[in-house]
């Protein structure tokens, strides 16, 4: 699989749990979140939007730049540290429901990808030396 493509997956994770969050986020919050920590008023649904619209400018970086191994090594690295946070907030001192999980399973997508991206590039830039 070429690079490019490997970012296009890595993009629609973002886009798929970004626009999720962005443009539904009274059902992000009611299937993520305890119900105790559902209350917020408006600022609930306003950062859970927030929150959807970074995830969509992440995927458009990662859509529409050009990742060498290096760039696909950095961003596996950089989400080694949300699956730290995923555990807390779901097993240590929960804030989600099994359901905030998906995030781990984006995560997990998206490292995956990495390795494969890196693997790719590796090869490509290892061939053009």
């Amino acid at each position: 699989m070429a690079p490019q493509r490997i970012q296009y997956f890595i993009a629609l994770v973002f886009f798929v749990l970004g626009g999720w969050a962005l443009f539904f986020p009274g059902h992000v919050i009611a299937t993520v979140f305890l119900p105790e920590y559902q209350e917020g008023g408006r600022i609930m649904p306003f950062m859970m939007s927030c929150f959807g619209a970074q995830a969509l400018l992440a995927g458009l970086f990662a859509a529409f730049s050009r990742f060498t191994s290096r760039t696909f090594l950095a961003y596996g690295i950089a989400l080694i540290p949300f699956f730290g946070f995923n555990y807390y907030f779901t097993f240590h001192d929960p804030v989600f429901t099994n359901m905030g999980l998906i995030d781990a399973v984006g995560n997990v997508i998206m490292l995956v990808l990495c390795y494969i991206g890196w693997k790719q590039s590796k090869k490509r830039e290892d061939s053009r030396a």
